[in-house]
């Protein structure tokens, strides 16, 4: 009981940035919540905040640590809804949101799928790729495709996913191949727009470390699917996912360059508000999509 209450505090902590504001949660003082993390960090034998006057910050540890914890605590929760819920059936409206690209190759086949096992949920989904603010918007849960940033919501990583730079053949043939990141200052490269969710910009390993590079372009758009058909158009060098070009790459329309420096797979999340008790449809929506990405098959019949 010790140690997942630990953990729990943990993770409400590394949510809110604050002792204080998990104490008020609580209705403890800040000391016992303090004394909660430094239990842990002592028995783990590393440092997972790091706390000076002004603000609570995860260190590299704490970061890797906090996804195996958030996961942990979701599992508790539908295994102990598996058993209260006994008989009773999910029901009510969800509310998803996801990328608009791999949103309708990923996330919209799934959704009947779902309905059909669990007739009394009504689901509504919005594509965007504007990174939307699921609590003041209401919405249950986003799927999230990249590195999540810090915040207050909980993140459930649910596959791996690998970007790539990609262009046409005749672009390359006219501008030449770029062979470092730098080079890409030379190119015209196709982005997402500021409100898009790229917001560190495009990720390269370069000597062993890993470096953003925003590069700039004529051409930008808010919609992914747009950026790719660009691309294909010989517009210009542009940062997508696997599961969105590699057939093209595969079939010859286009090329990935700057392989060597290619940065190394990163996750497909659900995200969702920090919340004691997950409605069962929201619990059961997770569920079903990560078993779904889950499947060794899927993928490929995915393409």
């Amino acid at each position: 009981m010790d140690r997942l209450k630990q953990i729990e505090s943990f993770v409400a902590v590394a949510a809110k940035g604050s002792l204080t504001a998990v104490a008020g949660v609580e209705g403890v003082a800040p000391a016992i919540i303090g004394r909660r993390i430094d239990a842990l960090e002592e028995r783990l034998g590393v440092k997972l905040l790091r706390r000076t006057t002004r603000r609570i910050t995860l260190t590299h540890e704490g970061s890797a640590f906090l996804e195996d914890c958030q996961r942990i605590l979701v599992d508790i929760a539908n295994a102990e809804a598996s058993v209260s819920a006994g008989g009773v059936k999910a029901s009510g409206h969800l509310r998803v949101t996801a990328p608009g690209g791999f949103g309708r190759r990923h996330v919209a086949p799934l959704v009947p799928g779902f309905v059909a096992q669990h007739p009394e949920v009504s689901l509504s989904l919005n594509l965007s790729d504007r990174v939307v603010d699921i609590v003041n918007e209401g919405f249950d849960c986003a799927i999230r495709v990249g590195d999540m940033p810090d915040s207050s919501l909980v993140s459930l990583r649910l596959a791996d996913n690998r970007r790539q730079c990609v262009a046409a053949p005749a672009y390359l043939q006219q501008a030449g191949e770029p062979k470092t990141p730098a080079d890409l200052v030379r190119h015209r490269c196709l982005t997402l727009s500021s409100e898009a969710s790229q917001t560190r910009g495009w990720a390269f390993r370069v000597e062993g470390e890993l470096v953003y590079v925003r590069p700039q372009g004529r051409l930008d758009c808010s919609d992914g699917q747009v950026l790719h058909e660009w691309c294909l158009a010989g517009l210009g060098i542009a940062w997508r996912s696997t599961w969105e070009v590699e057939r093209d790459i595969a079939e010859g329309r286009l090329v990935e360059v700057l392989a060597e420096h290619a940065a190394p797979a990163n996750g497909i999340y659900a995200v969702f508000p920090q919340r004691r008790h997950l409605p069962l449809r929201v619990r059961l929506w997770i569920d079903f999509v990560k078993h779904s990405y889950g499947d060794a098959g899927y993928w490929r019949r995915a393409r």
